[in-house]
């Protein structure tokens, strides 16, 4: 049923709840979270909420707390980072080379 109700605002927001009660021993327990999720939905727009979801789903993040962190501080509608590759330093003269080191 709470997952139907998610479903209405988007799939971001279905899959926060999914798994939510998924993670949970016995899924009863995660029924205050998934409404209090459902009920950012309300105070904060559901387009906002589904956004906030996707950021969540994106970082790992799926709580009533960090979504609610998301809405409170507008961070839904930053891009998602994108894949990270490590930075290489800008070659220059000040930089040693392998044979320094032999």
């Amino acid at each position: 049923r709470l997952i139907r109700w998610a479903e209405q605002t988007g799939p971001n927001t279905a899959g926060v709840i999914r798994h939510i009660l998924e993670r949970r021993i016995h899924p009863q327990q995660g029924y205050r979270a998934c409404l209090g999720i459902l009920r950012l939905g309300k105070t904060h727009g559901e387009v906002r909420l589904e956004l906030a979801c996707r950021r969540a789903i994106s970082l790992g993040t799926c709580s009533y707390k960090s979504l609610e962190s998301i809405l409170r501080q507008g961070l839904e509608n930053l891009p998602l980072a994108q894949q990270h590759l490590p930075l290489l330093p800008d070659d220059h003269a000040n930089l040693r080379g392998p044979g320094y080191y032999h």
